[in-house]
């Protein structure tokens, strides 16, 4: 059924073993990030049997789903967890990300009562301000998480480029090593500094990267080919991973520009439109409830997307070098903010696909 989002098998397997392969050149651990997709299995299994050597999820339920399908990891949750899921995350996850001292406290308690060292990943804010220890703060507190017992410290990361958009640099991945060095003075082990994402791949490719880090955590990269941080997509990697496809339920020649006093849409946006006389309009089955419409791009060239409600998608196709008629499919590729939005939603079919035909 339509709307239907199309998995490229070929490419993912492709763009995670060029990654993998870049990462390991720099001697760069690979976790490979499943959470934009939903921690779908065999997505996960693609990344692992390609060369990734953890999967990072940010729900713990996306983790559960993986391990009950015979995904055997290891993992790691790349989101702080909350108090409640605890047990869960002490029982299912390899390494936590974690950025509080009450939390280990409480992850120490459960993971003495079923006798497991948990490991911790304690998060460092470098400048982005989204999680993490603010980095003239981070020595003394991450000297006291590694004292909690029943919990190992596995090493300590940040986060770039999420958030505020900060964008990795040689000095911010010096912060890192920094701490790591301060901690050992005091006693304390770093065996893995976890300091980059997709928008850090740069640093690898231009040999910027301090050896001193040794792990990556990659997700957009993989599943798109493309750094949104950025604004760029790697020549080296595939775009063609997945492909939206849904129907035109309508098609008639009406004005570029609406009549009446314009306020704000069904999301509470303000739209805009650009008088530009009469035009072909195709609505196709798609909506703000299925995807990110600003995250589609139309595979075919003079079809523009002008804007979407929650079921609707209105497309400018006078353009268009075929002559659409109704019942036609029309075909987008996705950013990451409309890849995220088509894989949560119930109502658009997923299905795999290869090069060579269906899998």
């Amino acid at each position: 059924m339509l709307p239907e989002l199309i998995i490229n098998t070929d490419a993912l397997s492709y763009n995670s073993q060029k990654v993998s392969e870049l990462c390991h050149k720099n001697n760069v651990r690979l976790v490979a990030v499943t959470k934009v997709l939903c921690g779908n299995p065999k997505i996960a299994a693609i990344y692992l049997e390609n060369g990734a050597d953890v999967i990072g999820d940010s729900r713990i339920r996306n983790i559960i789903k993986m391990k009950e399908s015979g995904i055997k990891g290891p993992f790691m949750l790349i989101r702080i967890p909350m108090f409640e899921e605890i047990p869960l995350v002490v029982k299912y996850v390899d390494v936590v990300l974690v950025s509080e001292l009450d939390m280990v406290k409480e992850i120490s308690k459960h993971a003495f009562n079923l006798r497991k060292k948990q490991k911790i990943l304690y998060m460092v804010d470098v400048g982005d301000l989204r999680e993490g220890v603010w980095y003239t703060k981070a020595c003394q507190e991450i000297y006291q998480a590694s004292k909690f017992p029943f919990v190992e410290l596995y090493g300590i990361g940040t986060n770039l480029g999420c958030y505020g958009g900060v964008i990795p640099d040689e000095k911010r991945m010096n912060i890192l090593v920094d701490i790591a060095d301060q901690l050992e003075k005091k006693g304390i082990k770093v065996n893995v500094i976890s300091g980059g994402n997709t928008s850090a791949i740069y640093l690898m490719e231009k040999d910027q990267l301090p050896p001193e880090i040794n792990e990556y955590r990659i997700g957009e990269a993989i599943a798109l080919g493309t750094d949104i941080t950025n604004g760029r997509s790697f020549e080296f990697l595939r775009q063609d991973t997945f492909t939206l496809k849904s129907e035109v339920i309508e098609l008639k020649v009406k004005p570029s520009v609406p009549e009446g006093k314009i306020g704000k849409d069904s999301m509470g946006r303000t739209p805009h439109f650009e008088d530009k006389g009469m035009r072909v309009k195709a609505i196709v089955a798609l909506g703000e409830q299925d995807v990110a419409s600003e995250g589609l791009i139309p595979m075919e060239d003079g079809v523009e997307i002008l804007h979407a409600s929650s079921d609707h998608m209105v497309l400018d196709v006078t353009e268009c070098k075929r002559k659409i008629k109704i019942g036609d499919k029309m075909s987008f590729r996705l950013k990451y903010s409309a890849l995220l939005r088509a894989m949560t939603s119930p109502y658009v079919e997923k299905n795999f696909n290869s090069d060579n035909g269906k899998v």
